[in-house]
């Protein structure tokens, strides 16, 4: 059995953010979708616009009462010492802090790394407010940016999923769904998008991304598309499309999903 290889080179995520890693720069990597804050080269901290922060994930998401996290910003944060307060104050424990800061620095750099997200410029010696929790390699977080864009592509290509207000649909008959799904598509009233609901929810933006994608392809949220050429007046529709529905309900919206998008 052949055993598959990743390619030898692959291509780099931000040539820049490889320059900076290399010599071990200390600043600030500013991107239109978001910021790499970088300490000897290292990814200390990042943000994104598209992406809760580490407030929400730790207050709405996680067990921090909102009134300690502000308490630590006002007490602290001139010091850049906020998450050190956090912890010495006994508002949190260093393992769960560690945790949502690893978790806010990988879905703020997937997109601030994304594709189209313009020019990147370094703002050298800059820091941020949160102070030292744990940093990660550049390289790490290129890896790991790489691998989470072809996860998303694997579970279902369609990435106007992404962007698009979340429309759930009626599961078929014996459909399993779980938890974590129902309660996302509780929250999904057809106007929010999936970075919408991350917020709502307090979850990390990459991870309902891809809880939307694999809805979508299990059937339980529309897929949008991009708009198709209007067929001709008279052109038939396959035999198998005004059939019946068979029980398989989710398995016949794939293939039509499938097929709208190849119109």
């Amino acid at each position: 059995m052949t055993v598959p290889t990743l390619p030898a080179n692959p291509v780099e995520v931000s040539p820049l953010l490889t320059r900076l890693a290399a010599e071990r720069a200390t600043g600030a990597l500013l991107r239109d979708r978001g910021t790499l804050f970088l300490e000897d080269g290292r990814v200390v901290h990042a943000e994104s616009p598209s992406t809760p922060g580490l407030d929400v994930l730790l207050t709405t998401g996680g067990g921090l009462a909102p009134e300690r996290w502000n308490d630590a910003v006002n007490q602290a944060g001139a010091r850049r010492q906020v998450a050190r307060y956090l912890v010495d104050s006994g508002g949190l424990a260093g393992g769960e802090l560690e945790i949502c800061h690893l978790a806010a620095i990988f879905d703020a750099a997937f997109f601030a790394l994304s594709p189209g997200s313009g020019p990147s410029r370094f703002r050298r010696g800059a820091t941020h407010w949160i102070g030292s929790v744990r940093s990660v390699p550049a390289a790490a977080v290129e890896r790991e940016t790489r691998r989470r864009r072809e996860l998303l592509d694997a579970v279902w290509p369609y990435p106007l999923l992404d962007t698009a207000p979340v429309v759930p649909r009626q599961a078929a008959p014996g459909q399993t769904i779980t938890a974590r799904q129902r309660f996302l598509l509780h929250q999904a009233d057809g106007r929010r998008t999936p970075a919408d609901l991350a917020w709502v929810l307090g979850r990390p933006a990459f991870h309902t991304l891809l809880d939307v994608r694999r809805l979508a392809a299990a059937g339980l949220v529309e897929t949008p598309h991009a708009p198709a050429p209007i067929p001709m007046a008279g052109t038939p529709l396959p035999d198998w499309m005004t059939q019946a529905q068979s029980p398989d309900v989710a398995l016949l919206r794939r293939l039509r999903d499938a097929l709208e998008a190849s119109l």
